[in-house]
Order: structure tokens, then sequence, then C-alpha cells
């Protein structure tokens, strides 16, 4: 079992930047895949970015690639999610979620342990 915790999120005018992070215990740190998901009003959750418990693959979803940079931070047991240069329709609660092994994936069903998210609001 993996247990996470979201923090981070806030109000950010368009161009700004936010830094989301994820508190993670319970299961050994490097055997689970770490993944970002974000939900906005009225859609569906969509993928952000993941990646492995080994930290040496990294996926991301096309519209934050160069934007946005997914990390693993060993000594905290986190995984965090640096946003910048945001855009209003970044506006979403994001979701961190762990995969049950190491191998990253970008589906949502990949992904068995969820955070109960974090409010990201961007404003022009």
């Amino acid at each position: 079992q993996v247990q996470l915790v979201e923090s981070g999120g806030g109000l950010v005018q368009a161009g700004g930047s936010l830094r989301l992070s994820c508190a993670t215990s319970g299961r050994t740190w490097d055997t689970y895949a770490l993944g970002w998901f974000r939900q906005a009003p009225g859609k569906e959750r969509e993928f952000v970015a993941s990646v492995s418990g080994s930290d040496t693959t990294i996926y991301y979803e096309d519209s934050v690639k160069g934007r946005f940079t997914i990390s693993r931070d060993n000594s905290k047991r986190a995984v965090n999610l640096q946003m910048s240069r945001l855009k209003p329709e970044d506006t979403a609660v994001y979701y961190c979620a762990a995969r049950d092994g190491p191998v990253a994936r970008m589906g949502e069903s990949a992904y068995l342990y969820w955070g109960q998210g974090t409010q990201v609001t961007v404003y022009s």
C-alpha cells in the first residue's frame, strides 16, 4: 500500500509558476512509479506526467512538455511537479498517483493509489 498527500496548489497569474509536491509513505520507495493527473471542471481526468521507480523513464502529456517537470526527491520520498509558463487551461485539480510496480505508464487505469488532489487555478 502507498499513501499519497499532495500540497502546493494555489492561485497564480498566467505565465507564472507553481510547484506541486506529493509526499509518499508505505512501500519501498523505488518499487513504484509515480504520476500526476489533472481534472478540469466538466472534463475527465487526464494524464500529465509520470516517472518510473528507478527515475530513469519519464513521460509528459504533449501540452505540458517544455513547461512542466516531474522529479522524484529520494530524501523526502516525494514526487514534485514544477509547473512554469502556466496557462488558464492548466486550471484543474491535480492528483498524485502511484502504480503497483516500478514501470512508468500514462494510462489512468494503471495507477492503483491516489491522493486527495490539490487545486491549481490560473487566471489571465
